[in-house]
């Protein structure tokens, strides 16, 4: 089955080159060209591609109003964030408005196509000492408390190896569960954090203060 990808940025030859790498797979298909987040919304809406590639800093409407809008609707595209710097302040605007993951547009082609099937195959890319940079610069002055209220004490030991970039076979391996006691324990812990996804998970667990940069794992 071929994955449809939107590719929004206001740079024509990022777009150009990008939609080079992309249909050069057999497996992925560029469907819709955007130079701005107004215009991302509207081909998504029109186009229905299984993911968007977004560039953050747009004219009219920057990428993160985008992914909120995109992400309000029914059935949304999975949405991977393109930025040049890792430590930008839109890209942890965007992960907490529910974007999949991030890619840095210095990424490898190869790093880049593995970054669209990892998201539309319905898993987060996770960078884990990126986002733990972000989470401690933008962190909320909230309790840990309330966390360590919330999960009981295995959904907090995932939870730290989620932070990690464990995927859940890696978690079950190292905690001898089944991978399907480890997923089940991972959707109860994005219920639980009102979370989309992994990647709001982490993030929710930083701010909170139950994961410390550089803290104990």
């Amino acid at each position: 089955m071929t994955t449809t990808v939107l590719i929004a940025d206001d740079d024509q030859l990022v777009r150009s080159g990008l939609r080079v790498i992309i249909d050069s797979e057999p497996d992925l298909s560029v469907v819709g060209l955007a130079a701005t987040g107004a215009e991302a919304i509207g081909l998504a809406r029109s186009l229905r591609p299984d993911v968007v590639l977004m560039d953050v800093r747009m004219p009219e409407l920057d990428g993160i109003q985008a992914t909120r809008r995109l992400l309000a609707n029914p059935g949304p595209p999975k949405v991977l964030v393109v930025t040049t710097f890792e430590n930008d302040g839109y890209v942890y605007d965007a992960l907490r408005a529910g974007a999949a993951g991030f890619l840095l547009k210095r990424a490898s082609p190869a790093e880049m196509l593995q970054a669209i099937r990892t998201v539309a195959g319905g898993d987060s890319l996770l960078y884990p000492a990126a986002i733990r940079a972000l989470a401690h610069r933008h962190a909320a002055q909230a309790e840990a408390g309330r966390l360590r209220a919330l999960l009981t004490a295995r959904e907090g030991e995932i939870l730290r190896l989620v932070a990690e970039g464990l995927s859940n076979a890696e978690i079950a391996g190292r905690l001898y569960l089944g991978v399907e006691t480890v997923k089940t324990h991972v959707g109860a812990i994005l219920a639980k954090l009102g979370a989309r996804d992994r990647t709001q998970a982490v993030i929710a667990a930083y701010e909170s203060g139950f994961i410390t940069p550089g803290g104990p794992r």
